[in-house]
């Protein structure tokens, strides 16, 4: 599972740089610590070998879909069965994407006092997701693209407190998944696996986060351990 993310980076020659697009394409973005399902973020797609960055509500709809009722319901995809599911099945074949991030939510503890963690690089770099995106027509010749975040078991990090992790891709396997002229999809299963075990580091954070409308830097700090 992964039901919030962060991007707080506000260096924006920096961001598309590390993003292999034109600065310009950033013109409307602004950090955020606490992206949420159904709230816009934005998908990074190749085309002709040049990278494309597309605003894109979280939660994919498929193309055929008459309404956005089940997109709630598809903020996630299994890698196990990302190419079986209806919902997901075309969109693997021909609409892969990376979902830029630098860290995700997870919550962990007895039911009641469940504390919020920050998962993030140890160098502070970009995670590049796995996803997919659709477009759907929201409107008569008006269309909406969506996507979904990409899961697999999680790493001895992830372990301990979820029992499902993004998939996170390095900067070389992100060009072969978004590769839209990829004639062997299901050879791109090789790369939908748990992250390296160095990778991340997990960081208890705010109980702020457990709100959708709080969304600053005040989220990551850390707070008081709780003296019983």
């Amino acid at each position: 599972m992964c039901g919030r993310f962060t991007l707080t980076w506000d260096d924006l020659n920096a961001l598309a740089d590390e993003l292999g697009i034109a600065q310009e394409c950033l013109a409307d973005y602004k950090p955020r610590y606490n992206i949420a399902p159904l709230q816009r973020h934005f998908v990074v797609t190749t085309e002709y070998e040049k990278r494309m960055l597309t605003s894109a509500k979280w939660g994919l709809v498929n193309r055929w879909a008459r309404d956005a009722s089940w997109a709630a319901r598809c903020i996630n995809a299994k890698a196990e069965t990302v190419e079986k599911l209806a919902s997901f099945r075309d969109a693997f074949k021909k609409r892969r994407c990376v979902i830029p991030a630098d860290g995700f939510y997870e919550w962990h503890g007895p039911k009641g006092k469940r504390e919020p963690f920050w998962i993030h690089r140890t160098d502070g770099k970009l995670l590049l997701f796995a996803g997919l995106y659709e477009a759907w027509q929201k409107d008569l010749g008006q269309y909406e693209t969506t996507f979904t975040i990409i899961t697999c078991p999680p790493n001895v990090t992830m372990a301990s407190i979820h029992n499902r992790m993004p998939v996170i891709l390095a900067a070389k396997d992100a060009e072969d998944w978004m590769n839209p002229r990829e004639e062997h999809p299901l050879d791109l299963k090789r790369l939908l696996v748990p992250a390296p075990e160095d990778l991340l580091v997990t960081q208890r954070v705010s109980p702020l986060v457990n709100y959708v409308r709080n969304d600053g830097p005040e989220l990551l700090k850390e707070p008081p351990l709780s003296v019983s």
